[in-house]
């Protein structure tokens, strides 16, 4: 017996309420639709549709799979120990150029070219020309990451400091948590209880800091992990620097069983994956329109992020396979790679550069 149940149209809904009104009138065959009867079961029908919308949002939040928003992180906040991740500011350093002697406070405000904020979190007084502090951005998210070299604009003049100062890597900086990537970890939780050491707590812990995506832990043999992790929304390329590893490190050496002695955290070495395409039309001729390039990228860029594994090949038919579902492509022909992509332990393919035949 079917017992699914099939929620009625709003058109349902009004006539079955002008129906039941009708019924309730002897003699009544139907309504004016300016009359007083009508314009009221017109409206009882949108309310009762509208309840019918709510108590439907009801049931999906029910469920992890289904949930939005608020509701997500009260799953979250049952399932996991640290719920949403929430952003981070990122950190970094910048280096001054002045004359001896002249000091910089902490708080001195410093501005990129894109317009992010930044200010100092330490002191000094420039030494041989020179001085080098660090500095956090104002605001948390991947928006204050900012590569070595890149120029900082003092906000407010410094007598005897030059007003424009070079940015070493300011990186760390993260995002709060999608509601797609909170679900993954809670529903992973959930098919997977903790184990007190398998392969998927260490990946579950990794997820736990805040900017990490991915995450694979390997057993050595007895008392030895190796776990590496990507940061595909904090860098280009995902592979997290040096602080990024530490903090990893240091999350999850606590929680850890007691028997694990050898345990490191280290970054999946980047191997960047080039193609070389040709696009056709139905006719057979090139296609060289930028949309359908960059519909194609973008499938490429997800595959990748979805199947590379550190040491893991990456099969030719799913290259394949991606480029034909992006959106306006009809026929391609791919000179590079033309095979299947192995991988050595602990590197990953990385997003490389296209090159569109003509």
């Amino acid at each position: 017996m079917d017992t699914s149940f099939s929620r009625p149209t709003l058109p349902q809904i009004r006539q079955r309420i002008l129906n039941d009104l009708k019924s309730g009138m002897d003699g009544v065959d139907a309504f004016l639709r300016r009359s007083f009867v009508y314009i009221y079961g017109v409206s009882l029908s949108g309310l009762v549709h509208g309840m019918y919308g709510y108590l439907d949002w009801i049931a999906r939040q029910h469920f992890v799979d289904t949930a939005e928003d608020e509701q997500l992180d009260r799953h979250a906040t049952f399932w996991l120990k640290t719920g949403r991740k929430t952003a981070t500011k990122a950190t970094g350093t910048a280096m001054f150029n002045g004359e001896n002697g002249m000091a910089i406070n902490i708080g001195t405000r410093l501005q990129s070219a894109s317009g992010i904020d930044y200010v100092t979190t330490q002191a000094g007084v420039i030494a041989s020309g020179v001085l080098t502090l660090a500095i956090e951005a104002v605001e948390p998210g991947t928006g204050g990451n900012l590569d070595a070299g890149a120029s900082l604009i003092c906000v407010s003049p410094i007598a005897g400091v030059q007003a424009i100062a070079t940015a070493g890597t300011i990186s760390s900086g993260n995002d709060t948590e999608s509601n797609e990537d909170l679900r993954e970890r809670v529903l992973a939780r959930v098919q997977q209880p903790p184990h007190g050491g398998a392969d998927f707590d260490y990946v579950a812990w990794a997820k736990e800091v805040s900017g990490v995506t991915r995450a694979w832990a390997k057993f050595n043999g007895p008392g030895k992990v190796t776990l590496r992790f990507m940061m595909d929304d904090t860098y280009s390329d995902g592979i997290p620097e040096a602080g990024d590893v530490a903090m990893v490190q240091a999350y999850i050496d606590p929680l850890r069983p007691l028997c694990v002695k050898a345990f490191q955290v280290v970054a999946p070495v980047a191997s960047p994956l080039d193609f070389t395409i040709l696009l056709k039309d139905e006719n057979g001729d090139t296609v060289s329109d930028p949309v359908v390039q960059a519909n194609v990228a973008a499938e490429l860029a997800d595959l990748i992020r979805r199947e590379a594994e550190p040491g893991k090949t990456l099969l030719f038919s799913k290259i394949r396979e991606a480029i034909s579902t992006a959106i306006g492509e009809y026929d391609h022909h791919i000179t590079a790679p033309t095979d299947d992509v192995p991988y050595a332990a602990g590197q990953i393919a990385v997003m490389g550069v296209i090159t569109w035949s003509a």
